[in-house]
């Protein structure tokens, strides 16, 4: 189609032709060049680590004595979690026998020992299997067999929910803590524990990532060390263009004090989230960030503060409803939070009326949001600063190395204005989803273009979300797919049939509706329903509302009308409102 609307990356169209030869040109730090990424053409840049490890040796010549893993009873520098990382790799290698290509599974609160286990199998060329913290025994067991992990490495919490549990059987299990501090105490006072020297290649995998797809299942998103390494340089890329942009214009600094030297960002994003994952393996190591880490439980906007306060925190990154809940708390007008220069999202959409009230609540603070997922190591498009409150509800402009399109149902590039799936290629697509060829097939076509499964529309060099995925639910950031909590419904004895939607929530975005139908003469409470899901699914995923039927409404193919489902529920709570 020849008016068809693509995507790329515009940003270097405003640099000087000096500044664009000095980041961009021949040799340059951000060269870019096209070249073949698992058997299709892909821009990529030129001057790239060639793997993980290199990124953190990196980081340690750069800024090794600075830290970077805090909490406020300790902290390590960048020397010293790699010397406990290769401590730790040390004794994976030698009492587990962890090879590259190995899975270590993990399992875990966010903590620095987390960190360094991470980095120690990324270093060893082992792939890190990023166990969701929240999964119940069930579902971990179902992360554990999929995976097949060399290892298993977790705090006491967690592990404990596969007490008993047949997947641990031949399984060595190793709480992360005591596995930590032996390893560092094991290397002599004064010495450095041997770096593994296996090769690695930067199409290897790295990490997986499990995530929920249209059949309830989770899947495990593999990302490969160049797919992270290019989100680290298209970071970096962005925040050099904006700083040679600024200095042009002679724009002055933030008001306000200066803010420390070292950025700090607060660890609040969990690490088997692509956000947690890429701020301890890219973010820390690339910019010299400070982790901060929040005590152990459930998040605390109040915690948040403090620690925001205490560590001079530059950056915070999280998702609406964590923001909504902190300009909400007392503490905040008590706090002082002149640090803070950046609030980024990637999780969920910001509503307008949020990007107006944190600038407004924090002056000088940059807002940013964005499209991406797991399956394209968080890269996609990116919008920040005045161009949200000019354009309310994109989410940017394509980044570096980036294409975005958006297609009709037989894979037609569609012009701008027309609604479609949202298509994306970029050199940190995902190699594909772990054993689980047909799933991958479905959304990576032979040109590596990655099918998100959302949809919106281009216009005026921005891309704007409609909706995403049809049937997932978004509750405070946690992608929630109906069909899985439909099918745990179903197999309640006293129900015949259940349905699924989001309802809307003022600070979680959405939460959970069940509309149920009980066996004829069966009696079922909205509590026994609640407890039935709880014992199999993670908490987010319970229902918050129960609403019993005598039947569904059904198509004459046989599929439930949810559109009709969510339509009645709309006129209800308008109907509500209008009362």
């Amino acid at each position: 189609m020849s008016d068809a609307a693509r995507l790329r990356w515009v940003g270097a169209d405003a640099l000087d032709d000096a500044s664009r030869a000095a980041l961009l040109g021949p040799g340059a730090p951000f060269e870019m060049v096209e070249e073949d990424v698992l058997g299709a053409p892909v821009t990529v840049f030129a001057q790239r680590p060639p793997h993980l490890r290199a990124v953190l040796d990196g980081a340690v010549a750069r800024h090794g004595d600075l830290p970077f893993l805090v909490t406020d009873a300790a902290g390590r520098t960048f020397a010293e979690a790699r010397r406990a990382a290769d401590a730790v790799a040390a004794v994976l290698a030698e009492r587990h026998g962890v090879r590259p290509g190995d899975r270590v599974a993990i399992v875990a609160a966010n903590c620095p020992e987390y960190v360094i286990a991470a980095w120690a199998a990324i270093r060893l060329g082992a792939v890190i299997a990023g166990l969701n913290g929240w999964w119940t025994g069930p579902e971990l067991e179902y992360g554990i067999t999929l995976s097949r992990p060399t290892v298993l490495l977790g705090d006491e919490r967690r592990l404990t929910r596969l007490a008993g549990s047949p997947v641990l059987e031949g399984l060595p299990v190793e709480l992360l803590g005591p596995l930590v501090t032996a390893a560092e105490v094991a290397v002599a006072p004064g010495t450095e524990p041997a770096a593994p020297d296996a090769p690695i290649g930067e199409d290897d995998p790295a990490v997986i990532l499990f995530t929920s797809g249209t059949t309830g299942r989770p899947k495990g998103a593999t990302l490969s060390h160049g797919n992270l390494i290019h989100f680290g340089l298209v970071s970096t890329l962005n925040g050099a263009v904006g700083a040679m942009l600024a200095a042009a214009a002679g724009a002055p600094g933030p008001a306000g004090p200066t803010p420390p030297a070292q950025g700090a960002t607060l660890a609040a994003s969990p690490m088997f989230h692509v956000s947690g994952l890429l701020a301890f393996l890219m973010s820390g190591p690339v910019f010299g960030l400070r982790l901060v880490f929040l005590p152990p439980g459930r998040w605390d906007e109040g915690e948040h503060l403090r620690l925001t306060e205490l560590h001079r925190v530059s950056t915070w990154s999280g998702v609406p409803t964590q923001f909504w809940r902190l300009l909400a708390h007392p503490d905040f007008e008590r706090r002082d939070l002149t640090s803070v220069r950046t609030v980024g999202s990637g999780g969920a959409p910001y509503p307008a009326e949020l990007v107006r009230t944190l600038r407004r609540a924090m002056p000088g603070v940059t807002v940013s949001d964005g499209f991406g997922m797991s399956e394209t190591a968080g890269l996609g498009t990116l919008a920040s600063g005045d161009l949200m409150e000019a354009h309310p509800g994109t989410v940017g402009r394509a980044q570096p190395t980036c294409e975005v399109e958006v297609r009709d149902p037989l894979g037609t590039p569609l012009p701008e204005g027309e609604v479609g799936e949202i298509c994306l290629r970029n050199a940190s697509v995902f190699l594909g989803y772990w054993e689980n060829p047909e799933a991958t097939a479905a959304v990576l076509d032979e040109d590596r273009w990655y099918r998100s499964g959302d949809y919106g529309r281009i216009e005026g060099g921005l891309l704007f979300l409609e909706s995403r995925r049809r049937d997932m639910i978004l509750r405070g950031g946690e992608n929630i797919y109906p069909i899985e909590v439909e099918h745990r419904l179903v197999e309640h004895p006293y129900i015949a049939d259940a349905a699924v939607i989001g309802v809307p929530h003022p600070v979680l975005g959405q939460e959970v509706k069940a509309f149920v139908v009980p066996r004829p003469g069966a009696t079922v409470a909205a509590a026994d329903v609640q407890r039935w899901v709880a014992e199999t699914l993670a908490a987010f995923k319970v229902p918050a509302h129960v609403e019993f039927r005598n039947e569904l409404p059904y198509t004459d193919t046989g599929k439930v009308l949810k559109q009709q489902l969510e339509r009645e529920e709309e006129a209800r709570r308008s109907a509500a409102t209008a009362g």
